[in-house]
């Protein structure tokens, strides 16, 4: 019997799993998503929770994604989708979305550097629906005028992936939230300044509300304007911070072990039209137990 035709005939039973590394096997049978859920048959993970499992053994991070429920895994850079999708397509995971290498929007002229036409390429080649500009480096996130460099170039390529098919979005972390020389943000810049019919925003809840920002009411400024959207918890008692590198680490929790209401923001990105939503821990002791104990959270919805 196919997994997800098992899964659909034994949705009343309770999870149980068994994962503590990857050289545990996984034993996994989640409940289905909430029948009311517009994402319970495409929840995907964003592969940056287990990027070092990945370098240890692909074949077997993804089949321990498999069985733990998800449907779909969400790329760190487009050059990875030739060696990931045959092992994706054999495990019947989906994949719709990659990020993009980040200089190339940011320091194109740098060495090795692949041009924004090779990653589109790439793109169609993987038949993706969503590619994601998401991460800017120090040195290059200081001004306005960069911030107002990055939405230009992210218009114009945008509209060649529209054309193309593929919806490109912009992926926050906190230092967006920063103020810059001239008083604003760099979110504040982005929401202004990219075109909504050919850049979206993929919108992480955790670094928007670490970042200063109440995630619910940004989803609902950004209506119509989000095209995809990381689920990821934040501990309690967490301070704003500006700076990826200066979070703790164990300020990253599953979902459901933090402060922010996982039910109401996937109401919310449902209303304003958020075509996908992935997981994402950056940090854990054991991103596979926790990739399986978020979700279980969305399953109890």
């Amino acid at each position: 019997m196919k997994r997800r035709t098992f899964l659909k005939s034994t949705s009343g039973i309770a999870t149980a799993a068994i994962a503590s590394s990857l050289t545990n096997s996984i034993m996994a049978f989640p409940k289905l998503l909430p029948e009311n859920s517009k994402y319970k048959k495409t929840i995907g993970l964003q592969l940056w929770t287990v990027r070092n499992q990945m370098e240890q053994d692909k074949q077997k991070t993804l089949k321990a994604i498999s069985d733990a429920g998800y449907y779909q895994v969400e790329l760190g850079d487009t050059n990875d989708a030739a060696e990931i999708l045959p092992i994706c397509k054999d495990l019947g995971l989906e994949v719709t979305s990659s990020f993009l290498n980040w200089q190339a929007v940011c320091t194109p002229d740098a060495k090795g550097v692949p041009s924004l036409g090779t990653i589109l390429e790439q793109a169609q080649n993987a038949n993706l629906k969503h590619l994601v500009f998401g991460y800017i480096n120090k040195p290059n996130r200081q001004t306005a005028d960069q911030f107002k460099r990055y939405a230009e170039t992210s218009n114009q390529f945008g509209e060649k992936c529209t054309q193309a098919g593929i919806q490109l979005c912009y992926h926050n972390h906190s230092f967006e939230f920063a103020p810059l020389d001239n008083g604003q943000t760099g979110f504040g810049l982005l929401m202004d300044l990219l075109d909504e019919n050919h850049c979206k925003f993929e919108l992480d809840v955790f670094w928007a509300k670490i970042g200063g920002w109440d995630p619910l009411e940004t989803l609902h400024k950004l209506d119509g304007r989000v095209s995809q959207v990381h689920l990821k918890d934040l501990k309690n008692g967490s301070k704003v911070c500006f700076d990826e590198g200066q979070v703790p680490h164990e300020a990253f929790k599953e979902l459901g072990n933090g402060n922010i209401d996982m039910a109401t923001v996937m109401a919310v990105a449902e209303k304003i039209g958020v075509d996908q939503c992935h997981v994402e821990q950056d940090q854990s002791p054991d991103p596979i137990v926790s990739i399986g104990q978020s979700i279980d959270h969305l399953n109890s919805l």
